[in-house]
């Protein structure tokens, strides 16, 4: 069976290293030594400027729900309907409106443009993702976010790693969140983090994932439990040593991609320019649905199984009132992620793409 991803697994006696790091200091959770290990390893990994802080989390959502719950009122976030059902219903579970900008037609990430004519006097925050690891605009909507005060908070979970304009994309917007799910590039099994450079914020932000304690006794902000354990962390920096080498070999994988698969018949999304992109999937964007379904068919016959990242287009949610986004509701059925790992063969690369020239 070829799935559309596999999980990196470190060596087991590596991560049984940091395991017997946990059962000798007899601490499991509430921030002990791994985590905070772990934290320091990954500013250095990404090259995180010392005025962004940051602080690891139970799972990427939990991170864009402290984010949005942060917010001092509530009222529309604008966001974008092509992306992960997450980023759209922890707007919702946090008392919010969506409101959807369509997307660009090439980078398929939010349409700047198109952002300003969405703004109302209910407007809370934007909320762009960076698809499939591409950065959304992060310079014009920066800019329309500082021209109308508005917070943006950038929904990062596929972009690890990703750099534009040599810098972090985690530097950008009020807010990055990050997600490290299996399924992610780098991952700590069940994870993620949330990204700030206001250090007021920052506290709020903390004070918030720890369930509002200031002190053993003392309490500021509402909180819940957002906390990353010694078990993820372990986890996360027995993977973290590898990170260059999953991300050439995913390079590798792509450049096979590209060679062999017949493009007069395909697209795939345009990276943006001064991007230094991550490799985290590879969609290919077909000329038709019915083209789609037919090659995803003879992919599943033979045990290869891609996935429709993203589909449907959100706006058509059954929870949401419909708002018309034209682009991403003929970007979105037409839409295939196919399978990308770091140990994919040239072999099984070379029998998907004959598959969509049968």
């Amino acid at each position: 069976m070829i799935p559309v991803t596999k999980t990196f697994f470190p060596p087991l006696e590596e991560y049984n290293k940091y395991l017997e790091k946990i059962w000798q200091n007899g601490w499991l959770t509430n921030r002990g030594e791994l985590v905070d290990t772990l934290e320091k390893k990954l500013r250095d990994f990404l090259g995180l400027s010392e005025k962004n802080k940051f602080f690891l989390t139970a799972n990427g959502t939990l991170s864009l729900q402290l984010a949005l719950h942060s917010l001092p009122e509530k009222g529309e976030i604008i966001t974008t309907p092509f992306t992960y059902v997450a980023t759209v219903s922890s707007i919702v579970w946090e008392g919010f409106t969506p409101v959807f900008v369509d997307i660009d037609p090439e980078t398929l990430t939010m349409d700047p443009v198109k952002i300003e004519s969405a703004i109302t006097e209910k407007t809370k925050a934007i909320l762009p993702v960076h698809v499939y690891g591409n950065p959304a605009d992060v310079v014009r909507i920066d800019q329309i976010g500082k021209k109308y005060g508005i917070p943006v908070i950038y929904d990062a979970a596929h972009a690890f790693g990703v750099q534009f304009e040599e810098r972090s994309v985690l530097e950008y917007g009020d807010i990055s969140i990050i997600s490290f799910h299996a399924t992610k590039l780098f991952q700590t099994a069940e994870g993620g983090a949330v990204f700030t450079k206001n250090n007021k914020l920052f506290d709020k932000l903390f004070q918030m994932h720890n369930f509002g304690h200031l002190s053993p006794v003392s309490f500021g902000e509402v909180g819940i439990n957002a906390k990353m354990s010694e078990l993820h962390a372990a986890m996360g920096l027995a993977v973290l040593p590898y990170m260059n080498h999953i991300i050439e070999s995913r390079k590798k994988v792509a450049e096979l991609y590209d060679q062999y698969l017949d493009w007069t018949k395909l697209s795939k999304p345009k990276s943006r320019k001064g991007t230094s992109w991550n490799y985290a999937y590879y969609p290919v964007i077909f000329p038709d649905e019915e083209y789609l379904l037919r090659v995803v068919k003879k992919l599943n016959e033979k045990q290869i199984f891609p996935r429709r990242y993203f589909y449907p287009s959100l706006n058509k949610l059954p929870y949401l009132q419909y708002q018309k986004v034209p682009v991403s509701e003929n970007i979105a059925p037409r839409v295939l992620c196919l399978p990308m790992y770091e140990n994919l063969d040239k072999k099984s690369i070379i029998k998907i793409c004959n598959i969509f020239e049968e």
